[in-house]
Formats: C-alpha cells, structure tokens, sequence
C-alpha cells in the first residue's frame, strides 16, 4: 500500500515531539509538512522546537511551517508548568539550522488540500485546532477534501486536565474547536480517557532509552522531565503520552476501540468552557460527528513506539 499522506499540526510540547518522532519513524505515513501554532508555548518556540525534532531525527528536508500565534477569540494560554520554559526541557537540543518555510501554515494547509486528490490527506492535529478552523474559513472547499481529521484533544468521562471539564487542546481554542466538529468532515478523537491509560512508566522509558541511540536518549529525557508534573498531580506510575496516540492509530488502527457519537464544544459558560459534551450513550438525536476512542492496548502502544524510534 501507498504511504498515507498526512500534515501534521503541533504545539511541540514533550509528547507533541515524541509524535513526531513516531511518524518520522513510520513508513506507512508520508508527510507533507507540519505547521506550528501556538498552544504549550508561544509560536516562536513551537516552530522553533518543531524544527528541533525533524533534526533530531535526522529528517532536515521535512518542510515545517508557522501557523496561528494566538486561538481565534481569546487570550492565548500557555503550559510552561508542564513543558518547562522552552516546551522541550529535559534534553540540551541544539538550535535548529533548518529553514522555517516563509508561507504562512494555513495558506499549506490550503493549497496542499486544493492541490492532492481530494479524500487522501490526514490532518493529523496535535495541539488547538485553530489552523485547521481559520483553513476552512479562507477555504470552505477543502472540507470534503480532508479524508479525516485526527485528533488529540478532550475528555469524557475522565474530565479535564485545565479545568475540571476541559482538555487543554480544546480549552485554549474551544471556538476553533466548535467550527471544525461542526465542518462535517470525519473526525477522530483521542481525549484523555485514551492517553491517560498510555502512562510512560519507569520501565518503559527505560525501554527507550535501551535503544542506545541519539533519539532514544533524548526522548526518555524529554519523558523524564514531562512526566514529572503527572506523577505529582495524579500519582500515577508515569505521565500520559498524549499526542503520540493520534500517530499510532493511524499505524495500527486495531491498538484503540470507541464508538462513534456526536461531540458538541461548549464555548458560551466560563464554568465549562472548552468542554466536550460527548453523547456516548445516545441519549440525543444530534447527529454523529466523531468517531470517540475510550481504549488503549498500552503494551502493544509502547512497543510500536519503542520498535519505530529504533528506526531513528
């Protein structure tokens, strides 16, 4: 089969970064660029990091480009508590020598969609969703273009991790997240009731870190340092590696089980704003918008990604 051709939309961000990686590492996808926005950290890091990564991984000819800089309504909110001041701590990365491509991220995100066979490019969108809505504003036509969106960002059941009801993804854009699940386009969702059973444990970096190579020191640093803020507020065994979910399940679909339900964005109460009210049970007669996982095979997760970062 054809490499799947995806774009990959990122805040980069440890785990952001590890999805990447993860991608970089995978032959069944092919990807025709990344965009950087704003979201964990300010866009002049983002990209930056983004840039980091591809030379990291060896893969400099990755063309990456700068996105939003700030959510389509309000205030941008940042998550230096989590990521550290750079969004990457943990690992001395040096700076980036690779070009940031002059095109604006959502003019690629455009012409990439108006240029490819409509139904055969994935967005693959790891932090807000604020590219992908101010694409389908400048572009309408590119909706039914998309094969599928996707995404990490969410909770149900397992609540938020920004407030007690929003996942960060959703709450720093919720109104970039309202216009893209109502855009018709199919949608997969990864929220925290998947990543926070995706738990990077001592054992598992330690698997990482065993491949004895450039990439796999780093990333168990970067996991090191990210898992430090889950560890306190959870008390779980390791932190939750978020984003790399999206890219494993366009790898190996059959690690992840859900169910398909509507998914509303609520944007207008300041006391659950950015949550996502997910119909699991059927209880509306919305109509079905996404497709919203609940379960993960940890074990069969962290041994694909430790298999592909061995490829780096």
């Amino acid at each position: 089969m054809a490499p799947r051709k995806i774009i990959i939309d990122t805040d980069p961000g440890q785990d952001d970064a590890v999805a990447i990686l993860l991608a970089l590492g995978s032959p069944e996808l092919e990807i025709l660029g990344m965009v950087a926005l704003a979201g964990n950290v300010p866009l002049a890091l983002t990209e930056k990091n983004t840039r980091k990564i591809c030379e990291l991984a060896g893969r400099p000819d990755i063309p990456v480009y700068a996105g939003a800089v700030r959510p389509l309504v309000r205030t941008l909110v940042t998550a230096e508590h989590v990521h550290g001041e750079t969004g990457l701590n943990g690992p001395a990365l040096p700076e980036p020598t690779m070009p940031l491509q002059e095109k604006h991220g959502v003019d690629f995100i455009v012409d990439t969609l108006m240029r490819e066979e409509p139904g055969t490019v994935t967005l693959c969108t790891l932090g807000a969703l604020t590219d992908v809505a101010m694409a389908l504003a400048r572009k309408p036509e590119i909706a039914p273009r998309i094969k599928e969106i996707v995404m990490m960002g969410g909770g149900f059941f397992e609540g938020g991790n920004i407030t007690p009801t929003a996942e960060f993804n959703i709450y720093i854009d919720a109104h970039a997240a309202e216009v893209v699940f109502a855009s018709g386009i199919p949608i997969t969702m990864m929220p925290l009731d998947v990543t926070h059973k995706a738990l990077s444990s001592p054992e598992r970096i330690a698997a990482i870190r065993a491949l004895g190579t450039k990439v796999g020191e780093a990333t168990a640093t970067m996991l090191e340092f990210y898992e430090r803020f889950d560890v306190d507020k959870y008390g779980s065994r390791g932190g939750p590696l978020h984003d790399p979910c999206v890219i494993a399940y366009l790898i190996q679909s059959e690690l992840f089980s859900g169910r398909h339900c509507n998914v509303e964005i609520e944007t207008r109460s300041e006391l659950t704003y950015g949550m996502t009210v997910v119909d699991w049970w059927g209880v509306t007669d919305r109509k079905k918008n996404a497709t919203v996982m609940r379960e993960i095979d940890p074990d069969g997760f962290y041994k694909l990604l430790v298999e592909r970062l061995g490829r780096l």
